[in-house]
């Protein structure tokens, strides 16, 4: 059944695209969005550039017909600007205001009355809207199209049970096939095997092709005095060492060692195996609460609050492997003198072309899924990316659980030779740390 959707500014600002992404349905914009996208053009972030797009799209498709009557879009289906007047008299007295919203609200009214066999449908990733929207009878969605199952979300790793003969011969080879149980394997993901009647287990990672699995034995070598505590910072470790992954994607809550685990493993990598050049690091810069405003100095000095929590990874570290390192590098600033560590803010990240780097993004989940491929597509050859982040942890406005970066990119390299995924369950930052994140 053709049914009419109505955009909010939202859905647009988030993905500019989504003008042709409703088939053969009709598509309604009020003009109070168009008027709201006006006020995000001269923006020269993001949102700016996700504005100024649709309003291309629009004014393309104006030289197709009559935007007020409709405008037939290439994948079928038609694109219409509505007024939100013309249904401003069916909205309740509590609802008369001209706000953006109850205009929204108006148009969905007036397309329901105008045609009462078409289902109408408000699409906005505003949870107030969509309850209003409810309370007036309209059908209201949120925008779905890169949303994933944030309760499904791939782990990367699995039990699976099995017989103690079957562990024996795991261990005396060294590989097995996948037994039935695990034939669906992705690639690089990391199986548990378990045999309740004796208690033995062995953990394993399937190769690229799938074919077989190879035998994962804990290294009894720190990496930068740093080892692993529980299984899921062994597999952890296991990715972001492998070279031959160029994407390493790491989720799990506060304290459980994400960045620890890659800044550590970005040092072996750079300072003593010289794999790669130097160590990339950057994250997001979302305030926590009430942000502090401008910040004096230069692009350095402007950065040092935000990437503390870096440098802090870094100086801990550090003091590990102190006593191995004596008149060595003792602190991050000689790292960045040398040249093995660059602090660079995503702002200036576009055009560039990043080689021979391990570059790591703290806080992702912070990201949409655009300008986490804006990231991925600046890796040159031989170039190694690590996201990590907790995606029930997020401070941007415009992408929540479901729809911000890390989850979309775990989601959609899952099943790519090239790249590997770790979620961390269990806190060792402390026992405070990891208490507070479970019953806060």
């Amino acid at each position: 059944m053709i049914k009419n959707f109505v955009l909010d500014t939202n859905v647009l600002l988030h993905d500019p695209n989504a003008l042709f992404h409703f088939e053969d349905n009709r598509v309604i914009v009020p003009i109070t969005v168009i008027e709201e996208l006006d006020h995000f053009k001269k923006d020269l972030n993001m949102l700016g550039r996700n504005a100024r797009t649709v309003s291309k799209h629009i004014d393309r498709l104006r030289a197709s017909g009559n935007l007020a009557e409709g405008v037939s879009l290439e994948h079928g289906g038609v694109l219409r600007v509505a007024f939100g007047s013309e249904g401003a008299s069916l909205l309740p007295p509590e609802l008369g205001g001209r706000t953006g919203d109850n205009q929204i609200l108006g148009v969905a009214l007036s397309a329901r009355a105008r045609e009462k066999d078409v289902p109408v449908v408000v699409v906005t990733k505003d949870t107030n809207l969509r309850i209003k929207a409810d309370a007036l009878g309209i059908t209201a969605e949120d925008y779905e199209s890169d949303r994933v199952d944030i309760e499904e979300l791939y782990r990367g790793f699995r039990e699976v049970n099995v017989g103690k003969e079957f562990i024996d011969a795991f261990y005396a080879s060294g590989e097995c096939l996948p037994p039935p149980d695990a034939r669906d394997l992705h690639p690089n993901e990391y199986v548990i095997f378990r045999d309740t009647a004796s208690q033995s287990s062995a953990l394993g990672r399937a190769d690229a092709l799938r074919r077989k699995l190879r035998l994962l034995v804990p290294s009894k070598e720190d990496v930068w005095g740093v080892r692993p505590r529980n299984k899921e910072q062994t597999f952890a470790l296991d990715i972001l060492l492998d070279d031959s992954v160029k994407l390493v994607t790491l989720a799990g809550k506060a304290g459980t060692g994400k960045t620890l685990l890659a800044i550590a493993a970005g040092l072996r990598k750079t300072s003593d195996e010289e794999v790669y050049q130097r160590m990339l690091v950057s994250r997001p810069v979302f305030p926590m609460g009430r942000d502090l405003g401008f910040l004096p100095g230069d692009v350095e000095e402007k950065l040092k609050p935000w990437m503390q929590p870096i440098f802090d990874n870094v100086e801990y570290l550090f003091g590990f492997s102190r006593k191995k390192r004596q008149g060595g590098v003792r602190g991050y600033q000689e790292l960045i003198n040398l040249g093995i560590l660059e602090i660079e803010p995503l702002t200036y990240i576009r055009g560039r072309s990043i080689p021979n780097q391990f570059i790591i993004v703290d806080e992702a989940q912070n990201l949409s899924p655009h300008e986490v491929k804006t990231i991925l597509t600046r890796a040159g050859e031989n170039s190694k990316v690590v996201l990590t982040g907790d995606p029930y942890q997020i401070d941007n406005p415009f992408v929540d659980s479901a729809s911000n970066g890390l989850s979309c990119t775990v989601e959609k390299f899952k099943g790519e030779a090239i790249a590997g995924h770790v979620l961390l369950v269990k806190g060792e930052r402390s026992p405070l740390a990891e208490l507070a994140a479970n019953i806060l």
